[in-house]
């Protein structure tokens, strides 16, 4: 199957060369985060897509200075939304309706299902919109392999600092993870060509 071969060759990179992913394979990965499976379908985060060096320089010591922050082509920042409002609740229901042609009445039922997410503190939030991020980063990575591009995940870094240097608390957001998009660099990267170590299906499987 083509997509297990291409999950085969997928690898955390951990060094790339600096060339530019085309553009058709970046709006590739980008359009399978858009549709990404997310609770209900409200996506509550924002990923943030650099490919300016200059930024990716100031990010990269908040990165413990991880190469692949500016050898790559682009990074994408996951950054989740620190609470759930109203009015973005709201917004995503007057969002259906539009796209539907349906009476935004009509969506009562299903608006109600939000009561239990508006009632929670922005802290148990942030929590439930981070984890749904990483939903959206597996789809990126998967997306990634099937362009053959290489994708590096990454949380080894300073949210507060990256948060800082774009500006994310302005805009209701906190960093969660990022990925870094690119081509591996064979001639210093060791393990480019290792063989894939991954627990047998007998041991991570259960059949009940």
């Amino acid at each position: 199957m083509e997509l297990l071969e291409k999950l085969n060759w997928r690898y955390a990179t951990k060094r790339m060369t600096g060339a530019t992913v085309p553009q058709e394979k970046l709006d590739n990965i980008l359009e399978a985060i858009r549709l990404s499976a997310s609770s209900m379908g409200l996506q509550p985060y924002t990923v943030l897509v650099i490919e300016n060096p200059e930024v990716r320089k100031q990010i990269q010591p908040a990165a413990y200075n991880q190469p692949q922050i500016v050898e790559s082509s682009h990074i994408l920042v996951f950054a989740a939304w620190d609470n759930v409002s109203e009015a973005q609740v709201d917004g995503y229901m007057a969002q259906i309706a539009e796209e539907r042609g349906i009476p935004v009445e009509s969506l009562a039922g299903f608006r109600a299902n939000f009561g239990g997410i508006l009632s929670r503190s922005a802290e148990e939030n942030f929590n439930w919109t981070a984890r749904q991020t990483y939903i959206a980063l597996g789809t990126a990575l998967v997306a990634a392999a099937y362009e053959q591009v290489d994708a590096t995940p990454m949380e080894g870094f300073n949210p507060a600092a990256v948060d800082e240097i774009l500006g994310l608390k302005e805009k209701g957001l906190k960093s969660v993870s990022i990925l870094a998009l690119g081509y591996r660099d064979e001639a210093n990267d060791q393990l480019a060509k290792a063989k894939k170590v991954r627990r047998t299906a007998d041991k991570l499987f259960v059949k009940i």
